[in-house]
């Protein structure tokens, strides 16, 4: 009696013999990549023309080879080879693939063994083995939901998962992992965080391995190098940011606290669930990647991880094809470019992000009187749509800390190794009179304003804000803006108290809970400029020496923005208060002229970066002329119609 026949079984079945075991080889599933678990096998499907000799290896727990399973041609669909191995197990098993003799791996294996330990020199020999591995997935979530968090409630908070806590004063194999980040959830919810971004927490290989080379025939093999000479030990980096070709369906095992990275990872987004809070994950691509494989990793990560959306980088990346996809229709995708078809479709969910360092450079410019422009800021305050959000930040990872941006004129990365060459030249930073750390009060001082100036303009933005983890304890890098390969204190955020750090962290947070409870200048919508609504004012308007004068006098480097709270409502729904913020920008001191409020509403001062002790009044105070402001050089004010 002939048996029957499905997508996973044909009758073609070929015995194997692997250590003494007899298995039968079938048909696997074309249509799922990597390794798939079934209920008396394992089905291996990966990438192989119909040309090429390919082969499943598999290995022993020593890491030795155990056998080799040929992949026929005959299992082959366009380039996607498929084989169902009956009878062997996928618990505990280690495997690659060979194609045309070269050692593969597959780059859609859920788990990678040989990278446990971080940094491992062993990695370093060309022979040592990195290969797929299987781990149970089956989780219980605790959460019921995706946050889904609209893009004006966000704050978001970017950090590298080892360096967050690394030198948070704690020892032992927690420090540097996922464990380590759940840990400090509580920390994030009260600073205001509603979205955190992790940098690349996909598998990497974080060791520059050399490449098997023969020397020439004129140097003597296995000759020394000179005495004096840099070792290659010694040349050799750790590529600590991650930003690399990766195996990018398999948690980074390295950054596991317990043996099950995967389960480790799911528990600290599902924490972050609980506490109504959302995961983006940072992902790189290199330029020749499959576009398929890119989409498949995303819609992997979204489903059986829950991720709630995706920092992409690369410039091959098929954003169009990732806008529409339907599986990604509710995580969030952020791209240095949104193209401009995209800004046109309706969608319940908005999801799509412009990130990129436009609000950066504009910021710098203004802050540290380097050619900024009055009127660009203006725009980039109100930068909106409707569609697509923005994400706005005056520091990143790639470039200085918010610390050094106003410690150093110049990049400071000799540890780097590549002679201060490297990392960006344009960085529009200031020093406020002495190059790194310095005592004096008076530069101290200068740079607190810098920092509070700085801190106020990204979280008045009508943008998402973005904080760089360790920017609101004065975390510094010594000036090095390109610490990509320092597994150190100096890419580690320096978690000690430094002086003004608690302040700080306490000025963040009520930044933060100010835009919460103001959602007039966080709309979602763009802003008219008008009064569209006939509320009496317009929705949003300038306003220099005089009230309601047109233009923004660049010479005099200070201006008054005014919210009309009619055009917004709070959690109360009620409608929000008038907000007026006083920027100044210039050396010295600048009036600024205050509309004139309907009824019997008053203007009230609610904070003052100028003041030393509290930027945000332990009360807010009744402004002493309500026609007029006096804004102190390099401040900002704030104030409340009500």
């Amino acid at each position: 009696r002939r048996p029957p026949r499905s997508t996973l079984m044909r009758s073609s079945a070929r015995q194997m013999c692997i250590r003494d075991r007899n298995y039968t080889v079938t048909e696997g599933n074309y249509l799922r990549f990597g390794l798939q678990s079934v209920k008396d096998g394992v089905i291996f499907t990966f990438a192989g023309e119909k040309e090429d000799v390919c082969a499943v290896i598999l290995y022993d727990r020593s890491l030795k080879v155990a056998g080799r399973v040929e992949a026929p041609a005959a299992f082959c669909r366009g380039a996607v080879r498929s084989i169902y191995i009956h009878g062997l197990k996928a618990d505990h098993l280690l495997y690659n693939y060979e194609i045309n003799g070269e050692t593969v791996p597959d780059p859609y294996a859920s788990k990678i063994a040989g990278r446990e330990k971080w940094d491992d020199e062993r990695r370093a020999e060309c022979d040592f083995l990195v290969c797929g591995s299987f781990e149970e997935k089956e989780y219980e979530w605790q959460s019921a939901y995706c946050p889904e968090i609209p893009k004006n409630e966000m704050v978001m908070y970017k950090l590298h998962v080892r360096g967050f806590s690394m030198d948070s004063g704690k020892k032992g194999k927690m420090r540097g992992t996922f464990a380590a980040v759940e840990e400090r959830i509580p920390y994030l919810k009260a600073l205001g965080v509603t979205t955190v971004e992790l940098m690349p927490v996909y598998e990497f290989e974080e060791i520059e391995i050399p490449k098997k080379q023969k020397l020439p025939g004129y140097i003597p093999q296995g000759s020394l190098p000179e005495k004096g000479s840099v070792t290659e030990k010694e040349k050799r980096k750790v590529n600590y940011w991650g930003y690399a070709k990766g195996s990018y369906f398999a948690p980074k095992a390295s950054y596991g606290y317990s043996k099950n990275v995967t389960r480790e990872l799911k528990h600290l987004i599902d924490a972050l669930h609980q506490n109504q809070m959302e995961c983006v994950m940072e992902m790189y691509f290199e330029q020749e990647e499959n576009q398929n494989l890119i989409l498949d990793a995303l819609r992997y990560w979204a489903t059986e991880f829950r991720v709630d959306g995706f920092h992409l980088i690369g410039e091959n990346v098929p954003i169009t094809a990732i806008a529409q996809d339907l599986f990604l229709r509710r995580s969030k995708i952020f791209y240095q470019y949104i193209p401009e078809q995209l800004w046109k479709e309706k969608e319940n969910y908005p999801h799509l992000f412009v990130y990129n360092d436009e609000y950066l450079y504009t910021g710098r410019k203004l802050l540290n009187h380097q050619g900024g422009s009055l009127f660009e800021f203006g725009n980039q305050q109100k930068k909106q749509n409707k569609t697509v959000g923005f994400v706005n930040f005056m520091a990143n990872n790639n470039g200085f800390t918010l610390a050094d941006l106003f410690s150093y004129c110049e990049k400071h990365n000799e540890a780097n190794g590549e002679e201060n060459a490297d990392g960006s030249n344009y960085n529009f930073s200031i020093n406020c009179g002495t190059e790194g750390k310095t005592t004096r009060k008076y530069v101290m001082e200068l740079r607190r304003k810098h920092l509070y100036m700085a801190l106020s303009m990204v979280f008045f933005a009508q943008g998402v804000p973005l904080l760089l983890a360790g920017d609101e304890a004065l975390n510094s890098q010594q000036g090095n803006n390109n610490a990509y390969c320092q597994d150190n204190k100096t890419g580690w955020v320096n978690w000690k108290r430094n002086t003004g750090m608690e302040a700080l962290q306490e000025f963040v947070q009520k930044l933060a809970a100010f835009r919460k409870a103001h959602p007039v200048i966080r709309k979602a919508e763009p802003m008219h400029l008008n009064d569209y609504q006939h509320k009496g004012c317009p929705d949003l308007s300038y306003h220099s020496d005089n009230a309601w004068a047109a233009g923004l006098p660049e010479e005099k480097g200070a201006f008054g923005v005014m919210y009309c709270g009619d055009y917004a409502v709070n959690d109360a729904g009620e409608p929000d208060d008038m907000v007026y913020i006083g920027y100044n920008f210039h050396t010295g001191v600048n009036e600024l002229a205050l509309p004139k409020l309907a009824g019997k509403k008053k203007w009230y001062v609610v904070m003052d970066t100028a003041e030393q002790e509290h930027a945000f009044l332990p009360e807010e105070k009744l402004a002493e002329n309500q026609h007029r402001i006096t804004v102190r050089p390099q401040s900002v004010v704030l104030l409340l119609g009500k």
